[in-house]
């Protein structure tokens, strides 16, 4: 039985399932359990219908390529960096182009299985009204989106291409470098003031990403590349997966004048479900209160305005609240939200509405 709550579908602006699922060699779930359903990670259909989930920005990331004897090795955590006053991880180092091409083109291409293999309760939108109509019918809405861009060469043929192909969201790095511009390294407490801003191949993909029609993502990018792309770019100021500096110091989260500007800008936020981008001391343990994630959203509200405000989970790329879980528990997020005060009118634009009229100010169809 559906609850009151699904009276508001989410549309999510980041999550990561495609490695669980895509990625030969590093995914332990077979595509087919999508369908079926999973114990594991945060999302698959069975869950996401539980939750309300109308769908969002399904992530093409590129991990680093792990050497042979170091193919059993544990990822690393922000836990292996800490320390009693914070910690600091160090960034990654950039991607050869063969290798971040060849994968974020495998990762793609099981986006484009998993919508075959769905007999229609999945599509890849390419149109504001396509991803409406989703909405509106309860087909599971998939926005081909790039966390970082080291599958895009110089002279931006790989762009056009992608962009032919689906490509609609673009973050122009994640925490390495690349030949467009610096990530933000994971440092806490921090401001993301660390490096230096957009080269000027950089610059040519801000341009060409405006005129295409692809919404850029800041949530990755440090303060002199969000500053760059605020002087170049012509569309909406856009931060998928990122929270509130003033109540979290790590780098990756927004400052007061970054808000500023996105509001400025008619922009978006999308809040990140990761413990360590709403606890107070940046840490990764998982007994967060969804109070917390509901401070976050009341300073975005504050800053940035109800119309610039939604969800960006980072599903199945981090660690979230023991209360949500996963994304099923979507709900009690919105119902919290509601004895926070908010009204329906206000739920069905932070869960929905703002990120579908976020994409229709950037997209050109």
């Amino acid at each position: 039985m559906m609850t009151q709550d699904h009276l508001f579908p989410v549309i999510d602006g980041h999550n990561d399932m495609l490695l669980r699922f895509a990625l030969p060699g590093r995914s332990e779930e077979p595509m087919e359990t999508f369908f079926t359903g999973t114990k594991d990670g945060h999302l698959d259909l069975p869950r996401a219908r539980d939750g309300g989930f109308a769908g969002g920005m399904f992530a093409v990331y590129v991990p680093a390529k792990q050497k042979k004897k170091n193919k059993k090795a544990k990822p690393r955590s922000f836990a292996d960096f800490a320390t009693p006053t914070g910690y600091s991880v160090p960034l990654d180092q950039p991607l050869k182009y063969n290798y971040a091409l060849k994968t974020a083109l495998t990762l793609t291409a099981g986006l484009f299985r998993l919508e075959a293999m769905s007999a229609g309760q999945m599509k890849v939108v390419r149109t504001a009204d396509e991803f409406e109509a989703c909405v509106e019918n309860g087909t599971l809405a998939a926005v081909l989106h790039f966390e970082g861009a080291e599958p895009i060469d110089r002279d931006l043929t790989t762009l056009e291409v992608l962009y032919q192909a689906g490509l609609r969201s673009l973050g122009i790095v994640w925490s390495r470098p690349t030949i467009f511009a610096e990530g933000v390294p994971f440092v806490f407490p921090h401001t993301p003031d660390i490096g230096g801003g957009l080269t000027n191949a950089g610059r040519e993909l801000v341009k060409a990403c405006n005129q295409l029609g692809i919404m850029i993502d800041l949530s990755h990018l440090n303060e002199a590349g969000f500053w760059d792309v605020a002087k170049i770019s012509d569309a909406p100021l856009v931060a998928t997966h990122s929270n509130v500096h003033v109540l979290c110091p790590l780098t990756r989260n927004l400052t007061d004048k970054q808000l500023d500007a996105i509001k400025e800008s008619d922009g978006m936020v999308g809040l990140n479900f990761g413990v360590s981008f709403l606890r107070a001391d940046g840490m990764i343990g998982t007994d967060v209160p969804l109070e917390t994630m509901v401070r976050h959203i009341d300073y975005l509200v504050e800053k940035v305005g109800i119309d610039r405000v939604g969800f960006g989970s980072d599903f199945d790329g981090t660690r979230v609240s023991e209360e949500l879980k996963d994304v099923a528990g979507l709900p009690k997020l919105v119902e919290a939200l509601r004895k926070a005060g908010y009204s329906d009118g206000e739920l069905r634009k932070i869960t929905h509405q703002n990120w579908l009229r976020v994409l229709r100010k950037t997209w050109k169809t």
